[in-house]
């Protein structure tokens, strides 16, 4: 069964992570503020649609899954919001800042007491979170990325310090997706507990498979700005489509699941993500295959604009040749190091022993007297472990590490 421990690492990311999640507003806005100077209204038009797009999504979901919980908040801040507090905080878009202060104050809790229940607590709060960054991250942070690199090469702003900026950006929204493979850990057995080695794997494949799809695309927006926008309405149509075949059952109300599929579809537009049960080798292999096409044809089309109709800044045919070929050659060199993790790092763990079914029911049922114990076993098992653990595991965390492990 899964053991859920809030290490002092992750205590050390949840306080670093409301200054960094303020920073990263700020940035947005010194950003909004240096395209108006410029007066880039287009680019500052695109990017406060992504941010005002980004920040309602992901208040929606937040509303939604306090909704679920029948707003029963686990912590003091947030016990100081009355249910219409909490909706206009989401209205104003300033819901995700409760729940970073609700993650904060257990954090501290669980450092200065070891009863075991704040440290449930944080668990419980930080797998929300970590959801809603990785949805911030690939409704906002992704797409600003092939915006900014988008400018870059119009602009001919190729220096060192502009590539290691652009790099930096990348590597952050990896490191993003590597967090929450670190919250989907938690809910493995100790004895299958990944070591960082795990971590450091998965982060370079990621970086390697995001590279060069946020490349490829900043690449075509370069020379065609206004096709990017059907690239991306015809991809996720048809992700979408393919989220909602997948029959998805991650929310607990109609509505809410569909709006994760369009979550899904915007994530896979990006990068892969597991949405369903079972094993999806078929589905990684034809999403991969898919990608990769689509990376060829964006690189071929940037390659022939530059040969055939150049833009006003104009890469000499070598050097187009040598991006090309390398961006397309990185996204393969990615697959091959996601293969390395699977073969060497990654855990198949049964769905029984992800859900600690079993012989640990059946030791909690013998540790219950009475009536209860009677209700205990004659409850489903999937259900009596759920009722034993409502307070400390996290359901929608839970289902998407039985998607990733099992």
């Amino acid at each position: 069964m899964a053991a859920f421990i809030y290490s002092p690492v992750d205590f050390v990311f949840t306080c670093v992570g409301l200054p960094l999640f303020l920073l990263d507003i700020g940035l947005d806005v010194w950003a909004a503020v240096n395209f108006y100077q410029e007066e880039a209204f287009l680019s500052l038009a695109v990017l406060v649609l992504l941010l005002l797009g980004s920040s309602v999504l992901v208040q929606v979901y937040s509303w939604l899954w306090y909704s679920y919980e029948n707003f029963e908040m686990e912590t003091e801040v947030e016990r100081c919001m009355s249910v219409n507090g909490v909706k206009l905080l989401h209205v104003l878009q300033l819901g995700i800042y409760l729940r970073h202060a609700g993650v904060l104050e257990v954090s501290v809790k669980n450092c200065k007491s070891r009863d075991g229940n704040p440290e449930d607590v944080a668990v419980f709060l930080s797998h929300d979170l970590s959801m809603l960054r990785i949805i911030e991250t690939f409704s906002e942070s992704a797409p600003q990325l092939v915006l900014m690199i988008t400018i870059y090469l119009q602009e001919g702003r190729l220096d060192l310090v502009t590539v290691l900026k652009a790099l930096g950006s990348i590597s952050a929204v990896a490191f993003c997706v590597t967090t929450y493979h670190r919250s989907l850990r938690s809910f493995l057995p100790d004895k299958t507990k990944q070591q960082v080695g795990s971590s450091v794997v998965y982060f370079l494949w990621n970086l390697l498979l995001l590279l060069p799809r946020l490349v490829a695309m900043a690449l075509f927006a370069s020379v065609l700005p206004c096709f990017i926008f059907t690239h991306f309405l015809c991809s996720w149509l048809l992700l979408f489509f393919c989220a909602w075949r997948c029959q998805t059952e991650f929310m607990d109300s109609p509505g809410g699941e569909w709006v994760y599929r369009a979550t899904v579809a915007l994530i896979w537009y990006f990068d892969w993500f597991n949405v369903v049960e079972g094993k999806t080798r078929t589905r990684t292999l034809l999403y991969h295959t898919y990608i990769l096409v689509d990376i060829s044809i964006l690189c071929a089309v940037w390659f022939w604009k530059m040969n055939t109709d150049p833009p006003h800044f104009v890469f000499p045919p070598l050097y187009a040749t040598i991006i090309a070929v390398a961006v397309v050659t990185l996204y393969i060199l990615g697959l091959l190091v996601k293969l390395m993790y699977y073969k060497f790092f990654h855990p198949s763990i049964p769905r029984d022993e992800l859900r600690g079914e079993s012989t640990e029911t059946l030791r909690l049922g013998d540790q219950i007297d009475g009536p209860e114990r009677l209700m205990m076993r004659s409850l489903p098992a999937h259900d009596v472990t759920e009722h034993s653990q409502r307070e400390r595991s996290n359901k929608r965390m839970r289902k998407l590490a039985e998607n990733f492990y099992s």
